[in-house]
């Protein structure tokens, strides 16, 4: 399966981004209420400086306690971005994530992010395509 069907099959709210400067502790707001794992840090919505997790968030309150929430986002975020393109194949993306033990990707058209995806929804991809491929097999040998 490939990253564009994935995000055929997403909801179209679009990405959730917080722009360079912000806070640590409205970024952890956001990311509440929204009951994500991630935020890209974005000047326009469609250019990535950065990304910031979950883990990034509590790994800093373990540092610094409750002080880093008034530090900047830009401070803690991840500015080394693994990405993908929606042409990319579901396995390689998954292997990627594995490989750099993070959850959340965007996915990128030349320099503008397009979509994000994260590794459940690689995961439900492959579990979709490994199912199909059951069926298929159980076709075969039955007759269908």
């Amino acid at each position: 399966m490939l990253v564009s069907q994935i995000l055929k099959s997403k909801s179209d709210d679009g990405v959730i981004t917080v722009a360079p400067g912000t806070t640590v502790g409205k970024a952890a707001e956001m990311l509440s209420a929204r009951r994500i794992g991630a935020l890209i840090v974005s000047p326009d919505g469609r250019h990535v400086a950065g990304i910031l997790s979950e883990r990034d968030v509590v790994r800093e309150l373990g540092k610094h306690g409750p002080a880093c929430l008034g530090d900047i986002v830009d401070s803690i975020m991840t500015s080394k971005i693994v990405s993908c393109t929606r042409h990319d194949r579901t396995d390689d993306v998954l292997q990627k994530m594995t490989d750099g033990r993070f959850r959340h990707m965007p996915v990128m058209d030349g320099d503008q992010m397009v979509g994000l995806i994260s590794i459940g929804d690689v995961v439900k991809a492959r579990l979709m395509e490994l199912s199909a491929d059951k069926d298929a097999l159980e076709g075969m040998i039955k007759g269908f």
